[in-house]
């Protein structure tokens, strides 16, 4: 009960705001102008990760990189133009994310069976969940209907997206700025059950934070030097990097989180108690990232006749003049 109300002061004290809500989006959207896309992000994403099983955790991480900054609309998919400097270069994005080639596989298949129909952010939200799945994780009605922005920030996303060397205290207000609570961070965080981060993000916890066993410090010490070595990766859950599953929690209770903003979740705070009810209880942390997921993916979404829907995820459609004779 401790747990809970402390939960619940959190809440009300630091994050304040539920999720805005800027449209409705609906699970049955593409129901009769594109019934086949669910089918088709599903069987493409199969095949990305029957390919790279690491894939499967970029994808994922593509969605939470793009909602964050500025809301789920696709930003993230940008290349830079004459405009703007778009996201994939932000710092939290820069020789990090991937899996820009599998959402224009899956964009393609679907232009041709409904053109100019699904969004990219769209396309982004289901990759997401039907990743999660096939690594053997929960699975939840994904809410459709975002349209795609026509321009993305590198400023905002240096600015939005949380940081792997945030202690709680920044997490929360990160989180909070997203209208997300103490739980969503704790169970969106279970989602580096998968996946790999590069040297550069845990090299900090690794050499000078104390709330880390000193073995597994020891032990990425000789991976990951204090110079160099940058694009070193391990595994954010050296247990089943692979599987999605409630391994993250049991290795935040060893103090064997790879990042600080992973153990930062089990350092004596409120959050405490959310790391040991996951790691006792696979279906909660499995309902609770769930709920989560779609909460984040009602971040800021652009509807009716704001942003565009995007034929190519990297650019913005080509405007054609009309003129008249």
């Amino acid at each position: 009960m401790a747990c809970y109300y402390l939960l619940v002061l959190l809440i009300l004290t630091v994050s304040g705001a539920s999720v805005e809500a800027h449209g409705k989006l609906s699970s049955k959207y593409y129901s009769s102008t594109c019934p086949e896309v669910l089918a088709i992000v599903e069987a493409r994403v199969r095949a990305a990760i029957k390919k790279e099983a690491r894939m499967g955790a970029s994808l994922l991480r593509l969605h939470f990189h793009d909602c964050f900054v500025n809301g789920c609309d696709g930003s993230i998919l940008l290349d830079d133009n004459a405009n703007f400097i778009g996201e994939k270069t932000a710092a939290p994005n820069n020789k990090s994310v991937r899996g820009f080639d599998v959402v224009d596989d899956i964009k393609s298949k679907v232009e041709k069976a409904c053109p100019g129909v699904v969004s990219c952010a769209d396309i982004l939200a289901i990759a997401a969940r039907d990743s999660t799945v096939m690594l053997g994780g929960p699975s939840w009605k994904v809410k459709l209907g975002r349209r795609d922005s026509t321009t993305a920030s590198r400023a905002a996303a240096n600015n939005s997206i949380p940081a792997p060397t945030f202690n709680i205290s920044r997490l929360l207000s990160s989180f909070a700025a997203q209208g997300l609570s103490l739980k969503d961070l704790v169970a969106l965080s279970g989602s580096h059950t998968i996946g790999l981060a590069r040297c550069t993000s845990f090299r900090t916890h690794i050499y000078n934070d104390s709330n880390i066993d000193a073995s597994f410090a020891k032990s990425l010490q000789r991976k990951c030097p204090k110079t160099g070595k940058d694009n070193v990766h391990q595994p954010l859950d050296f247990q089943t990097p692979t599987s999605f599953d409630n391994l993250y929690f049991h290795n935040l209770l060893k103090m064997k989180g790879l990042l600080r903003s992973d153990q930062e979740l089990f350092n004596g705070s409120s959050a405490d108690c959310l790391v040991k009810r996951y790691a006792a209880d696979t279906f909660a942390f499995f309902q609770a990232f769930a709920k989560s997921m779609i909460k984040m993916g009602n971040i800021k979404p652009l509807t009716g006749r704001s942003g565009e829907i995007r034929t190519n995820c990297r650019k913005v459609n080509r405007k054609i003049l009309a003129w008249k004779m």
